[in-house]
């Protein structure tokens, strides 16, 4: 019983417009002087039930020929009852063409939008094998890179000389695809579907304390500028790896002495937290790009300094998962500001207790 009613549910339309079409070739076979009126309402009927449908080739043949054959009789013998001429006949195969050349294009439409839900189905499915992949290889390279790691530097402690210098080039280059391998996986579990800790963030404790951690690490100009007391729901510990993530690319892009401001200020409801530096600044072209996996503005300068291209991919996965965004504003050579927004900015005290929540973020 509930199979057939679900049944009737998804066929409703049909089932509808049949008992509509019904009733009016009923008309036009006994109200003969009418036949012109309910004609067209059972023609346009179906052209536009089946725009909504697309029923498959048999089922759409069945339905078209049993149209034409009761309108068609209809509308023959309403001509033979009034002695009229047959000239209204001819509308049926008028009509039947107008309804092909109907279902020719929407099949064409239903076709390209199928090969196009395909399309982005295996895209999806090779997005998840590619993030797979990245996970698991950026685990299976830990063991290896630390175990390499050790004996390499057992053999720098007691070697000199060319070996010495041998066994140095090939601990940089261990860091440096450790640090490749850390970042891979780190972008990898922001773009699942984990868990973010919500909390209270109040924003001048936040920039003033990264300020505090990266001051003695980079003999740079610091500079905090609240223009906008507040604070925003947030996982605090993953909005400071994305704020340490631009603050490592503006360490990269200036030198001793430059200028490096974390700027927050509120955009309508939105918080705006920013990296502010006066260093050599990023050439227009690069800067679209410069947020996407493995990206570098200089590869040169990059690789010198060890960067990686994941950094500021991270800082937008980030700023995604909160349901916010990240931009880049830049000019050469007068320095770059990188920047977050974050929805659901409070200009108000932070309230005095309020359990913290667990926000699902979807992949991708």
């Amino acid at each position: 019983m509930s199979a057939t009613v679900s049944k009737l549910r998804k066929h409703w339309v049909e089932i509808a417009w049949g008992a509509f079409s019904a009733v009016n070739i009923a008309v036009m076979f006994w109200l003969t002087s009418w036949e012109t009126v309910p004609f067209h309402f059972v023609w346009v009927s179906l052209t536009i039930v089946y725009g909504f449908r697309v029923w498959r080739p048999r089922t759409t043949f069945i339905v078209l020929v049993a149209i034409v054959m009761l309108s068609g009789t209809a509308l023959a013998l309403a001509a033979t009852r009034t002695h009229e001429p047959f000239d209204e006949v001819t509308e049926v195969p008028l009509m039947t063409s107008m309804f092909l050349a109907m279902v020719w294009h929407a099949r064409r439409r239903q076709t390209a939008m199928e090969e196009t839900r395909r399309h982005a189905e295996g895209e999806h499915r090779l997005l998840e094998r590619q993030r797979e992949f990245v996970r698991d290889a950026s685990h299976e390279l830990r063991t290896p890179i630390t175990v390499a790691r050790g004996h390499i530097e057992l053999i720098r402690s007691s070697a000199d000389g060319q070996m010495a210098s041998d066994a140095d080039v090939a601990l940089d280059e261990l860091t440096r695809l450790s640090r490749v391998s850390e970042r891979l996986l780190l972008l990898a579990a922001a773009e699942d579907p984990v868990a973010l800790r919500l909390n209270h963030v109040e924003v001048g404790p936040l920039l003033t304390g990264m300020a505090d951690r990266w001051r003695p690490t980079a003999p740079r100009d610091w500079e905090v500028c609240i223009v906008s007391e507040g604070w925003v729901r947030a996982d605090r510990e993953r909005l400071e790896l994305a704020l340490d993530s631009m603050v490592e690319n503006a360490v990269k892009c200036t030198h001793e002495g430059d200028r490096i401001a974390f700027v927050a200020s509120a955009i309508g409801g939105d918080l705006s937290l920013e990296v502010v530096d006066g260093g050599i600044g990023v050439a227009p072209a690069h800067l679209e790009k410069l947020f996407d996996p493995f990206t570098r503005a200089d590869d040169d300068r990059a690789r010198a300094s060890g960067g990686t291209g994941l950094g500021l991919a991270i800082v937008r996965t980030i700023a995604e998962a909160h349901g916010g965004s990240a931009s880049a504003d830049s000019v050469p050579g007068r320095g770059s500001t990188f920047r977050v927004t974050l929805p659901g900015f409070h200009p108000s005290p932070v309230p005095s207790s309020e359990p913290s929540a667990v926000l699902r973020t979807p992949s991708g």
